[in-house]
């Protein structure tokens, strides 16, 4: 009983010290204030974490890289992750961000379906090639990110359709890198042939630059390891064929498989979407698509004309009427009293001089994607579509896909807006769809 009482008094003693030890410590550690970084709390115009749109990238080359970098520079994103079949683009991004934010955060993806079921990830860039830019954007959707996806969208009238139907049935913005659209120069000329001061429109001036595409096989040459560059994942829905370096370093360009339009889409994702803005026609297209050895004359119904003009080189036109001031990607809207010339340069060319009266922009680059991507991350906040919505995407590309078909036929077509088909034409409606190899689909 003694040694029984002893060793509880001792237990008790035990107990109380334990008690005081950790109270003691408890009160130390509320005596002690602990320190909470400014930016956590939102101090110093910083965005607290809560508030942070988290970014994710998938395929980031010379032009995703130009992109992504305007998207890093808005202090409300954090970017976190890049996903891409190249070893050295990888870690090019990643010493970028961890450079940026001053740790070892950004993680590195080969497969971007890792990526994707991230659910910690708002959004993501897809500035992948051409041919996967549509499955990429469709698979985020599903998977609850919203999407800025460049340009072309889709290398298909049906992808280009199915991708803005997935869009909102899922629910999500979604931004076509159709960057021009936020650009002050270009706003202007189409508000301008839109408020009636050319008086009617009758024709428009959409620079595409010559298109050619190509049916045939690089060599093949040795395939590299997975971990340098993933080949099967780089071709994924597009048909096989044996490695050679030059298409992963952008030499995909012109080859069927990857770019249908040869240059048509490319371009006229940029300007023929610009004259349907100006022809207030962003729900419909032209109905008659005619070749011609230096450009594609579309016709819409209400008996407006674009000229998709065949440029040279990306400095200059041989139709003397362009003036080469305005720089790449000049577009031309002429009207019974006017017309407004306009391109990447800045520079705008009026006729009348009087309507140079009303001109009160900012000079800007075409090229430039900061206002473009700051409203996709606004649009982000309110659920709202952007200037470049799926929408707008889906039948500024169907013009333009439509356009590319009648210069590779080499025939005129007739298209239906509301169907969206070729008028008793198998062969250009054939064309609308592609096969996918698997297990990719759409």
């Amino acid at each position: 009983m003694i040694i029984k009482n002893r060793i509880t008094r001792c237990d008790s003693v035990c107990s109380r010290r334990q008690f005081l030890k950790k109270t003691a410590m408890a009160a130390g550690a509320i005596a002690v204030p602990y320190y909470i970084p400014g930016s956590a709390l939102g101090k110093g115009g910083a965005v607290t974490p809560s508030e942070r749109i988290v970014l994710g990238a998938i395929g980031i080359g010379p032009r995703g890289r130009y992109v992504l970098d305007n998207m890093v520079s808005e202090t409300d994103v954090q970017f976190v992750a890049i996903c891409d079949v190249q070893r050295s683009r990888r870690e090019a991004v990643k010493a970028m961000a961890d450079s940026k934010y001053g740790n070892n955060d950004c993680v590195m993806y080969r497969d971007f379906r890792e990526l994707l079921a991230r659910k910690d990830i708002d959004a993501v860039l897809v500035a992948t090639g051409d041919h996967w830019h549509t499955l990429a954007s469709i698979m985020a959707a599903k998977a609850g990110k919203d999407v800025y996806s460049e340009k072309p969208c889709g290398i298909t009238i049906e992808q280009c359709c199915v991708l803005a139907d997935t869009m909102y049935r899922y629910g999500r913005v979604f931004q076509a890198g159709t960057q021009r659209r936020s650009v002050p120069n270009f706003q202007f000329a189409v508000n301008l042939a839109r408020s009636g001061k050319l008086g009617k429109l009758h024709t428009l001036h959409a620079s595409i630059y010559r298109p050619h595409v190509r049916h045939d096989w690089l060599p093949a040459e040795p395939e590299p390891s997975r971990d340098e560059v993933d080949w099967d994942m780089w071709l994924g829905p597009c048909p096989w064929r044996p490695y050679n370096p030059a298409y992963v370093k952008g030499g995909w360009r012109k080859h069927y498989d990857f770019d249908s339009g040869g240059t048509l889409l490319d371009w006229g994702a940029h300007t023929l979407d610009l004259c349907q803005w100006a022809n207030k026609a962003d729900g419909t297209v032209p109905i008659e698509y005619e070749p011609t050895p230096e450009s594609v004359i579309c016709r819409y119904k209400n008996g407006v004309k674009v000229v998709c003009d065949f440029l040279d080189d990306p400095f200059g036109n041989r139709d003397p009427k362009y003036r080469t001031s305005t720089g790449t990607c000049p577009i031309r809207f002429v009207g019974d009293e006017g017309w407004i010339e306009t391109g990447d340069s800045g520079e705008i060319i009026v006729n009348p001089e009087s309507l140079r009266s009303s001109r009160n922009i900012q000079r800007a680059i075409g090229t430039a994607p900061g206002g473009h991507v700051r409203e996709f991350f606004d649009c982000m906040r309110t659920r709202q579509q952007p200037s470049a919505g799926p929408h707008i995407m889906k039948y500024s590309h169907i013009a333009c896909h439509a356009a590319a078909l009648a210069w590779q036929l080499n025939r005129k077509l007739k298209f239906d807006p509301v169907k969206e088909k070729f008028i008793g034409d198998d062969e250009a409606n054939r064309y609308c769809s592609r096969a996918m190899r698997e297990p990719w689909h759409i």
